[in-house]
């Protein structure tokens, strides 16, 4: 990949730098997109719990959350992205894709569960992660482009967060007085939010699957190479996504801990020494974007998203703070 060092002078090690400085720019876009994921999210649940009188709980621990934990979820996995391999970050991509598909065709599984979306956090980061290192591979300019995109992230995700952070300061009182554009346009239409973010993850992942298949195809010298790592591979992820679905019941960890223990298994086998130390590294990002949606997660346990308007207890009710659940329907 050409990057802005094609530029300057071959200087011992200045080669190694723009390289490290790429990968921390690929690894700020995937941690961007994980921060406007979860901001978005936030937002979503947070007016859910609000309309609902008995999840006010989970409305309060969503609103305490600190405000540096942003920043720092946002930093540290951006350096556990940029140290990912291109190789592994394929390798996660495809099986979140393949268990996503799988969970969506199953039967009484077909509607969007709250958790999916939590759950592809990391695969998500690896997925921006797989499609830049594929669409500016041999692009002269890599480095500014990576730059460039970098910024939009940065923007995009700075303004989801101010959004949520408002929705949680604000929201209950400016839906109430309704002098607010924001909170009434949520009020109005914030229920189509998973419509949105479910459009938005399927193009991503689209995206990223062919970039993987392309990445991990490049390494190989000839077909024979090919079909002895994609047949275990397939077999793992077969195994993998029938474990997942005998097994609704356990908790989140687990699952991670099955998966990339599953993925250390086969590349001890088929994969490089470098390969090994990326999945223990994807280890650490995994359960990093889990620990930090701790609320989140509490929030959307056996939840289903749908598509219909916020009615009975709405906040924008004319009903008074202290009366009785509503007895008028919709």
């Amino acid at each position: 990949m050409f990057s802005l060092g094609s530029w300057l002078l071959p200087l011992p090690g200045l080669a190694w730098g723009w390289a490290l400085l790429d990968a921390l720019l690929q690894g700020l876009v995937g941690a961007c997109a994980v921060s406007v994921l979860c901001s978005l999210l936030k937002v979503y649940l947070y007016i859910q719990c609000l309309n609902d009188p008995e999840r006010q709980k989970e409305a309060e621990a969503m609103r305490v959350q600190r405000r540096v934990l942003e920043p720092l979820r946002v930093l540290v996995l951006t350096g556990v992205l940029a140290l990912v391999g291109s190789r592994v970050a394929a390798l996660v991509v495809l099986e979140f894709s393949l268990r996503a598909v799988s969970t969506i065709l199953s039967p009484g599984k077909g509607s969007p569960s709250s958790q999916l979306y939590l759950l592809c956090q990391y695969s998500l980061g690896c997925g921006m992660s797989c499609s830049l290192t594929f669409l500016l591979e041999g692009a002269p300019h890599a480095t500014c482009n990576l730059g460039l995109a970098a910024g939009l992230a940065g923007l995009l995700a700075t303004s989801t967060h101010r959004l949520a952070r408002h929705v949680c300061t604000l929201y209950e009182l400016h839906s109430r007085a309704r002098y607010c554009g924001v909170c009434i346009l949520l009020l109005s239409s914030g229920y189509g939010i998973p419509h949105l973010l479910s459009k938005a993850l399927a193009i991503t992942f689209s995206v990223a699957a062919a970039a993987a298949v392309a990445l991990i195809n490049r390494d190989f010298l000839s077909t024979a190479e090919a079909v002895r790592f994609w047949t275990p591979l397939t077999i793992c992820y077969t195994l993998l996504v029938i474990y997942m679905q005998e097994g609704p019941g356990q908790s989140i960890y687990q699952t991670v801990l099955v998966r990339m223990g599953g993925l250390f298994i086969l590349l001890l086998t088929v994969g490089q020494w470098a390969d090994v130390l990326h999945v223990l590294v994807s280890l650490v990002g995994e359960f990093w974007c889990l620990l930090q949606a701790g609320a989140l997660l509490e929030s959307c346990q056996g939840q289903v998203f749908t598509q219909q308007p916020w009615t009975g207890s709405q906040l924008g009710s004319e009903s008074q703070p202290g009366s009785e659940s509503p007895s008028e329907e919709s």
